[in-house]
């Protein structure tokens, strides 16, 4: 990493700070903005999975293919658009990439949008792309956005009183690059703790999380969250956090003390799972993510995330060696995603449960960002032709078009919207659909008005900026 690129960094994780810091200690409850004004639509989804492929998933190589050439030494790389031959999938009209041979045979069960666009941030950082994704917001704000996951957990309220409404799987937020940037977006935000995700970074140990710790029984926890409401009640702390703040953590307490006494804790529990099942996800952390989010859906959770995680220069972040490193990751991703699909049809829950596989932005070989940009090409494997492996891949971020798959939750059954270009720059030509209409179709699956809004700090903060999206009501059916 550049000098310059920690000093953008250490400044956006500055503001990053401030907005949270304001936000906890800004007074009062957040109230209905819009309550008589609203209308919410009617829900298709009472649960949504979120699929996301951090780092950056090049659309070219994954669900989008181009004119392909493989590998040989020599080769220009202007030429190269697509790093693996199409391969046919369950749609007549629809391909996808080779390595993904699994999740081609459920496209009939789902629509694929190839014209997901992003904003050009100028400095692309992950962190504010994946800020943005997550929250419909592009940070630095003076409040601290919630994740969409929150608004689920706000407006709809838990499926089951006893599962927490959002659970975020895979991702480890200590001991990983820009851990400060990713706690930023992964929580309740301004709703408060209660609305924060459950993190689950090990899908193996999520059972561990839902049992007291060792040596100390669920009647020896209840009296320490006693205690602490006590403490709270007695002396509370104004200056670092709000009396709604320190409620709604509370509130959280008290959500996790009853699921510690519930028997649905059994839905952390992987090794209830039968053997045949659990060897079909077992394809590493991502997998059992997949096979836990199943469980935990089955059991009442309302917005659950599973991420192949996102640490710099690792997994999708491929700024070199991308053709090899998105091989691996096919093989982790395309057994688990397609049983997935295939389990909650099969339980008869996929035509309620929204699931999406998304990325923050795609990837080219050549242009970084979009044609004109000023971001910075951080790309590894700089050259004009192909010498090596380590230059055969997509290295560069490209937000000019991506791919976003969704199935179930009222979607359309092997359908196609939008399309990127066929030539480079490959920018989305027909449909283009941002991150605002992209949550407005999320949010309106799920019942969520995107003109929904809170009041905070006297002002209304909407589902979707300034309550703008506007759902791709082409895409259900």
């Amino acid at each position: 990493m550049t000098t310059h690129e920690k000093l953008v960094r250490r400044d956006f994780l500055k503001q990053l700070s401030a907005a949270s810091a304001a936000a906890l200690a800004t007074k009062g409850t957040r109230a209905w903005a819009n309550a008589e004004a609203v209308i919410h639509p009617r829900a298709k989804a009472d649960s949504c999975i979120l699929i996301w492929m951090a780092g950056g998933m090049a659309a070219p190589d994954t669900f989008d293919p181009k004119r392909y050439f493989p590998f040989k030494e020599g080769l220009e790389v202007e030429r190269i658009l697509s790093t693996f031959p199409a391969i046919d999938t369950a749609v007549d009209n629809i391909k996808i990439t080779q390595g993904l041979e699994h999740i081609a045979q459920v496209m009939d069960r789902g629509t694929l949008i190839r014209s997901a666009v992003q904003p050009d941030l100028g400095h692309i950082l992950h962190s504010r792309h994946q800020y943005h994704w997550h929250t419909g917001y592009v940070p630095p704000l003076t409040v601290a956005a919630p994740h969409i996951g929150a608004w689920m957990a706000k407006v709809l309220g838990p499926k089951n009183p006893v599962m927490p409404p959002f659970i975020n799987i895979g991702q480890r937020l200590e001991g990983v690059g820009e851990k400060e940037e990713l706690k930023a977006f992964t929580t309740g935000g301004f709703f408060g703790t209660e609305y924060g995700p459950m993190n689950l970074p090990y899908p193996k140990s999520a059972m561990q999380s839902v049992q007291p710790p060792k040596g100390m029984e669920p009647g020896r926890f209840g009296n320490r969250f006693e205690a602490y409401k006590k403490l709270i009640d007695a002396n509370p702390n104004r200056d670092l956090m709000s009396d709604y703040q320190q409620q709604s953590m509370l509130r959280a307490m008290d959500n996790a003390y009853r699921l510690l006494n519930s028997k649905d804790k059994d839905a952390f529990n992987l090794g209830l799972e039968p053997a045949k099942s659990q060897a079909i996800y077992d394809t590493g952390r991502f997998g059992r993510g997949c096979l836990l989010a199943r469980r935990l859906v089955e059991s009442g959770a309302r917005f659950v995330e599973v991420t192949t995680e996102y640490v710099p220069f690792v997994h999708w972040d491929t700024h070199e060696k991308g053709h090899e490193t998105v091989a691996r990751l096919k093989m982790e991703i395309d057994r688990p995603i397609a049983q997935l699909i295939l389990d909650l049809e099969a339980r008869g829950l996929l035509d309620r449960t929204l699931v999406v596989i998304a990325s923050e932005f795609s990837r080219d070989m050549m242009i970084e960002g979009v044609p004109g940009s000023n971001a910075k090409d951080q790309s590894r494997a700089r050259t004009d032709k192909l010498k090596e492996m380590k230059h055969y891949g997509l290295h560069r971020h490209f937000t000019g078009g991506t791919s976003v798959a969704m199935f179930g939750g009222g979607v359309k059954k092997g359908f196609l919207y939008g399309k990127t270009a066929d030539e480079r720059p490959l920018l989305a030509v027909e449909n283009p659909v941002p991150v605002e209409d992209m949550h407005a179709t999320i949010f309106t699956a799920m019942g969520i008005s995107p003109k929904a809004a809170f009041e905070v700090e006297k002002r209304p903060f909407y589902a979707t900026i300034d309550g703008t999206g506007k759902p791709v009501m082409d895409i259900f059916g």
